[in-house]
């Protein structure tokens, strides 16, 4: 083996022991596992669709000690879970920017066992919405394979600062929720359980304007009202059914995930316009958004 390589292997096993001290193997159900790491003293993270209902769950720890974690939160929009458990260790590397083509580090944990998968990043991107309406700060997107029980572990760039929190997407693609994502969302989950969304009581259906209203809608598209929640804060600001939703907060609403962008924790609490089409005219509405009734 040339010196070239051996001191790359040589960095990338440094890597990996610096990483493993925080690595927790989860089991959400009988022979089930799943992968988490240490985010903060006492806290793991790992991924939402990973874990079961339920607010225990029991991890074998690094050195094979056995311990019970707590669910403190869970956000699906995201994919991040935070559960408390007692563990102290290392704080979690500096949170790093992706680069198309770089190295990729992918550690994971399998009764107890670190493991880690090396590849590279396969596509960079902007911030984009899950399924489930949920921010995420920037798309990465690795060309490795991962097994179930590896999903929810660490990423690390070849430096060994963290890219984020690896998880399986659509046709079990590998993907990353960035650190800045999982740095968002996990306070508001050990504040309150879950991540603050808007909510105005709204039940939409994507439809075309007809040609001859778009004048007066400025828009091509937008969303019909199909139900109010009663009592609701579109209902109490006046919107009917059969309104069609073109702005919320001064932004098109062509689909639902615009107006979940458009609801946001931050506008809690709120009010905003709402701009609609009614009877082939457009209505100006207020209303103060409300926190999302819990599921």
């Amino acid at each position: 083996m040339s010196d070239a390589l051996k001191s790359f292997s040589a960095a990338l096993a440094s890597l990996a022991r610096a990483a493993s001290s925080g690595l927790v193997t989860l089991y959400p159900g009988e022979r089930a596992q799943r992968s988490a790491f240490l985010w903060q003293p006492g806290i793991l993270v790992t991924s939402e669709q990973g874990l079961p209902d339920g607010s225990e769950v029991s991890a074998i720890l690094p050195g094979g000690g056995k311990a019970a974690a707590t669910v403190a939160g869970r956000d699906p929009g995201t994919n991040v879970a935070a559960l408390r458990i007692e563990l102290t260790g290392s704080p979690r590397p500096a949170s790093g920017q992706p680069e198309l083509g770089g190295l990729a580090l992918a550690l994971g944990a399998a009764e107890g066992t670190p493991t880690l998968r090396l590849g590279a990043v396969h596509r960079v991107g902007p911030a984009w919405d899950s399924l489930a309406n949920g921010r995420i700060d920037q798309l990465i997107h690795l060309d490795i394979r991962l097994e179930a029980r590896d999903e929810g572990g660490p990423v690390l760039d070849a430096s060994g600062a963290l890219l984020g929190m690896s998880t399986l997407g659509p046709r079990r693609r590998v993907l990353v929720i960035p650190a800045a994502t999982v740095e968002r969302v996990v306070p508001q989950l050990l504040a309150g359980g879950r991540v603050q969304q808007g909510w105005l009581g709204l039940g939409l259906q994507p439809v075309g304007i007809p040609a001859n209203l778009r004048g007066a809608a400025g828009r091509e598209a937008g969303l019909m009202v199909v139900s109010l929640a009663a009592g609701g804060p579109a209902e109490q600001a006046g919107v009917l059914p059969g309104d069609i939703l073109l702005e919320v907060a001064g932004e098109a609403a062509p689909h639902p995930r615009a107006v979940a962008r458009a609801l946001a924790g931050e506008q809690v609490g709120k009010v905003i316009p709402l701009r609609l089409l009614r009877a082939g005219a457009p209505v100006d509405l207020q209303a103060t958004v409300a926190l999302r009734p819990a599921a």
